[in-house]
């Protein structure tokens, strides 16, 4: 693909547009610019501003789909590999910790069987990283859970990072190679000219032959002014955080069947999420958090970890995402529109997969072709004649 030239001016012309600054738009603009395509970034409002900068940060593979299995695990090699990706000082700034693991707590027999079926399927799959823990061996991991914990499954590598400095670490890295980023521009409409896309946008025009969709919540509205219909849901998931505390735990913690999700930050603090719903407000493009939504995934981890009874919970705040119908991301062209690409319904548990998906996306742009096979997510799956195709097959 022959480079366009970059500019500032409307009417710019690229040779790829992402649309949407979160970690996978930054993600997918580094992997490209490291191609040797010009790359221009869209943001409607600020690099990171939404999901991408206040999830939890979990890098995990624990409990994927098992669709997202393959992915997952690369991801996972390129954060082990970030300076080779980032540069060491821009790898050093996502604080990522590595191999602490990540535990899915089991709190009833009911739970535990479950845990024993996905490591057997897991097991049958040929996959080896999940494994069964029981009442003893998650005492030994977990010193303060409750007498609650029967045990629980773990994946030894999984760890976490901190989501808004490693979205910007991820931008600062494209630019380096040459991607241009626009904030606080919005895109107003989508029209093919010949081979290119001109994208309409508050600033004016700008084009490109490659259009990607990273909009995150906002990414059904772009993939509708392509002619693709895909239906995802606009969710606001909520977290919480308490004032610092002794250190009294490295692995990340997650529920198997109820609301739970949890890791003690550097600095002392503790995360707590679990897919709490907020109060999703599109038209102020922002979230707001339900006390008595929080009591549920308060009073579980209280119910795991009564040390943290006393523990001041002192800011909470949510992050708008699109929740895709089987919950797993909708990834890869667009059927009817050549050179529009979607990347977005990651449904909450994005983050890790990001280094990845960049990736896959740069090759099967520049090549054609991946290692990667991106089936699963395609964005046609949720079409008419996709959904009748599979139900012929039962």
């Amino acid at each position: 693909m022959k480079s366009s030239i970059q500019n500032h001016k409307s009417g710019a012309s690229y040779d790829a547009i992402v649309v949407g600054g979160g970690i996978h738009g930054c993600s997918t603009a580094l992997h490209l610019a490291k191609r040797g395509l010009s790359v221009l970034v869209i943001e409607k409002n600020t690099v990171g501003r939404h999901a991408s900068g206040v999830n939890a940060g979990g890098v995990r593979q624990l409990l994927r789909d098992f669709a997202e299995i393959p992915l997952s695990m690369a991801a996972m090699e390129k954060w082990f590999h970030l300076e080779s990706l980032l540069g060491l000082e821009l790898a050093s700034t996502c604080h990522f910790i590595g191999d602490v693991g990540q535990i899915g707590v089991a709190g009833d027999s009911g739970e535990m069987a479950w845990c024993e079926k996905r490591v057997r399927e897991m097991r049958s799959r040929g996959y080896e990283f999940e494994e069964l823990l029981d009442r003893e061996q998650i005492r030994k991991l977990l010193p303060n859970v409750s007498d609650q914990a029967v045990g629980g499954i773990m994946s030894r590598r999984d760890g976490h990072a901190n989501p808004a400095r490693s979205t910007q670490a991820f931008r600062l890295r494209a630019e380096q190679f040459g991607a241009v980023f626009e904030e606080g521009v919005r895109v107003t409409g989508l029209q093919q000219s010949g081979n290119r896309w001109v994208v309409e946008t508050s600033s004016g025009t700008r084009s490109a032959q490659v259009v990607v969709n990273c909009g995150g919540a906002w990414a059904t509205q772009l993939a509708r002014m392509a002619g693709d219909e895909i239906p995802c849901e606009t969710v606001g998931y909520t977290l919480m955080v308490t004032a610092r505390l002794p250190k009294f735990i490295d692995t990340v913690v997650v529920g198997i069947d109820r609301t739970l999700s949890f890791k003690q930050t550097e600095s002392g603090t503790v995360v707590i999420g679990g897919g709490v719903p907020a109060i999703v407000d599109m038209v102020n493009e922002t979230s707001e958090t339900v006390a008595d939504r929080m009591v549920e995934s308060a009073s579980t981890v209280l119910d795991f970890f009564p040390y943290l009874r006393n523990a001041p919970v002192v800011r909470t705040w949510g992050g708008l995402e699109a929740l895709a119908p089987d919950t797993i991301p909708i990834l890869g062209p667009s059927e009817g529109a050549s050179g529009i690409w979607h990347a977005f319904g990651f449904s909450g548990h994005g983050f890790q997969l990001a280094p990845i998906v960049g990736s896959v996306l740069a090759d099967l742009i520049v090549d054609g072709k991946s290692a990667f096979s991106l089936a699963a997510f395609s964005p046609n799956r949720f079409s008419p004649e996709a959904v009748a195709a599979v139900g012929n097959l039962h």
